[in-house]
């Protein structure tokens, strides 16, 4: 795959007019130098123990290894299929390394029993778990533990032969007790930035994939990263990233350039940029989108390709990315630590994420019913005074700001319920400004933090579901039903309290088959 980078209109001015000051402030070199003095004074405590990615090598020659150890065991009893439970970066980079090796792994990043069940059910008896989580408290995937543990226990088969564990050390999951193996990652990383720690590398090594390659790919751009000059790409990404006024960022792959990057980037991205009412908005979509047909002037379109065109035009603001799978990853994480410090904030916290935390536990402890707004068919409206959908969905839009973006929140069935991703182009178009489509809860890992610390320029389209066939959590006195319900509810309550007055229209499906269809037609 080639390596480039090319910048052109309002991109290149930026990176022409920012290039000379990170190379006088020698912000490659203090980045590979892990100086967490970079991001101010308030962002010093963080950045100190959030650097440890710059060098993932030398933990990766102990831990490649046994990993690939661990795989040839596995392999030889049968037990090829790898199931990864993980939520943010700790899913997001995997399902890439994953896809771009065309290696089988079953990613289970959500609370909705719809997806849940399915999972639990299948090929029992050659699977093996990977549960990862860097506090060893997520609570899904701590729920998603206790689930597959009872369902090997129903089927006969014992925990732990097949439980593989990947956390920080002292995290109440490091314990090697009834489980197969416990892999520690580098405590001074973030989950976003997790890529090529044991997040990434140990599910898809058990999976199959060539994390050898991967590591090797990470370390072409390793020294080039760490000058400053203007050779240095991660630089000129920043630089782009940080273009005044285009603050909305639409990632695209053309063809079969690294399949589903664009969701890993959108997650690191988002949750590192978007506080302190700041941020870069990145908006996953495809080259024909409508963001991408005619660029509104805040939105800078980022084209991730196999191979650069031989021609660009060099008056049309965008970024021209092509990189291998390990350099992309080294490059985009450079450059997001980058962009925190052309935009003045810490790109390694995220203090927004713990409020809607906070909101579903208080609603698993005392779950509150309301009464819809309206109910127009299969569908149940929350948050409008319209009483159709489509006149909900009109409400909303006539409440985007100028410079705003529509952000769709599906906690459903990611596998099942696919076809409601075409919402998002034609949301896209109905209302001429950009959309993100997120999976709940998986998205509250990452870009609920630019929904609640960004710009307040967000309208929020929620859209839940009734249970039919709920799914119970061993040991807890809620299902995952109960789970999804009070994460969905708890971040509408955030995003529309006194601090943040962000539009909110829930959508709930009482039949969901039914409810897509209703709401892909009303957003024509």
């Amino acid at each position: 795959m080639e390596l480039g980078l090319v910048t052109s209109g309002d991109a290149l001015k930026s990176v022409d007019e920012l290039l000379p000051q990170l190379i006088e402030a020698r912000i490659g070199s203090r980045i590979a130098a892990q100086d967490a003095t970079i991001w101010g004074p308030a962002a010093e405590a963080e950045s100190a123990i959030r650097l440890g990615w710059v060098n993932p090598f030398d933990a990766a020659q102990q831990l490649v290894p046994a990993i690939l150890e661990l795989r040839g065991q596995l392999q030889a009893e049968g037990l090829t299929r790898i199931v990864l439970c993980g939520m943010g970066g700790s899913s997001l980079a995997p399902e890439v390394i994953a896809a771009h090796d065309e290696v089988d792994l079953v990613i289970c990043d959500t609370t909705d029993p719809a997806m849940l069940r399915p999972i639990l059910a299948t090929d029992l008896e050659r699977t093996v778990v990977v549960v990862a989580s860097k506090s060893g408290s997520t609570v899904e995937t701590d729920s998603q533990r206790r689930a597959f543990t009872a369902a090997f226990q129903a089927a006969g088969i014992d925990p732990a032969t097949r439980l593989v564990l990947v956390t920080d050390p002292g995290s109440p999951m490091d314990n090697p007790d009834g489980v197969r193996a416990v892999f520690n990652a580098d405590p001074n990383v973030g989950g976003r930035y997790s890529a090529l720690t044991a997040f990434g590398l140990v599910p898809t090594g058990l999976a199959g994939a060539d994390i050898e390659a991967l590591i090797e790919e990470a370390g072409l751009l390793h020294d080039v990263l760490a000058t400053d000059d203007e050779d240095n790409l991660a630089f000129h990404l920043g630089a782009a990233m940080a273009t005044a006024g285009r603050d909305k960022l639409v990632i695209a792959g053309v063809g079969d350039a690294l399949p589903g990057f664009g969701d890993w980037a959108e997650q690191l991205i988002a949750e590192s940029t978007g506080k302190d009412s700041k941020g870069v908005l990145p908006v996953v979509a495809h080259p024909g989108a409508p963001e991408l047909r005619d660029p509104a002037a805040d939105v800078l379109p980022l084209y991730v390709y196999d191979e650069l065109p031989e021609e660009i035009d060099e008056e049309a603001t965008a970024v021209h990315f092509s990189a291998p799978l390990g350099t992309s990853f080294m490059i985009f994480e450079y450059a997001t630590a980058v962009a925190g410090y052309l935009l003045g904030i810490s790109p390694f916290d995220q203090p927004d994420v713990e409020a809607a935390k906070v909101a579903a536990r208080s609603l698993l402890d005392a779950p509150a019913a309301s009464a819809p707004d309206a109910v127009d068919g299969p569908v149940e409206l929350f948050g409008t005074s319209a009483v159709t959908l489509a006149g909900a969905l009109d409400e909303l839009a006539a409440a985007l700001p100028d410079n705003g973006y529509l952000a769709v929140q599906a906690y459903l069935d990611r596998i099942g319920d696919s076809e409601l991703e075409g919402l998002r182009d034609a949301l896209a178009s109905k209302t001429g400004r950009p959309v993100t489509f997120g999976w709940g809860p998986r998205f509250l890992h990452s870009t609920g933090q630019y929904h609640k610390g960004g710009p307040a320029q967000g309208v929020f389209l929620q859209l839940t579901a009734d249970h039919r066939e709920d799914l119970e959590i061993p040991g807890r006195p809620y299902s995952f039903g109960g789970l999804i319900t009070a994460q969905a509810s708890g971040d509408a309550g955030v995003l529309s309290d006194e601090k943040h007055h962000r539009p909110v229209l829930r959508v709930n499906l009482t039949d969901r088959a039914a409810g897509i269809a209703a709401l892909l037609e009303a957003a024509k």
